[in-house]
């Protein structure tokens, strides 16, 4: 079998998600906005950040300029780390927990044995948030 006919169909590759957001972030004038998408991150989205100086500084801010990067609000013109920084706490839990599971960082699923009965189930494995260590 050729390299070309064991690939994949990337058309049926999903590339962004809906998500509609736990509280939602509130501009400056008080307008609520809940609902936008998150598109896959590219190998540039994750590099990029590294060079700004407020990662440097801060490795947690990376999360920030991740999501800054792969997010979309609707009915907000742009998504800046400003934007980012704003949110609720639970809003950025909600999307770092998105972007780990649709960029592959949750670990995917495994088989486990309770190690007290033997009983087998499926288990997710994990791994830290974009910007955690």
């Amino acid at each position: 079998m050729t390299a070309a006919a064991s690939a994949p169909d990337r058309s049926l590759l999903p590339t962004t998600y809906s998500f509609e957001l736990p509280v939602g972030y509130e501009s400056p004038d008080g307008t609520r906005f809940r609902t936008g998408v998150m598109r896959l991150a590219t190998a540039r989205d994750e590099i990029m950040p590294l060079r700004d100086s407020r990662v440097r500084d801060n490795e947690a801010y990376l999360t920030v300029l991740l999501l800054a990067r792969v997010v979309e609000i609707d009915g907000v013109s742009e998504v800046t780390p400003r934007v980012i920084e704003d949110l609720y706490a639970c809003d950025l839990s909600y999307l770092q927990d998105m972007y780990r599971e649709i960029n592959g960082g949750d670990g995917g699923t495994r088989v486990v044995t309770c190690p007290s009965c033997g009983h087998e189930f499926q288990a997710r494995g994990g791994r830290d948030a974009p910007g955690e260590s």
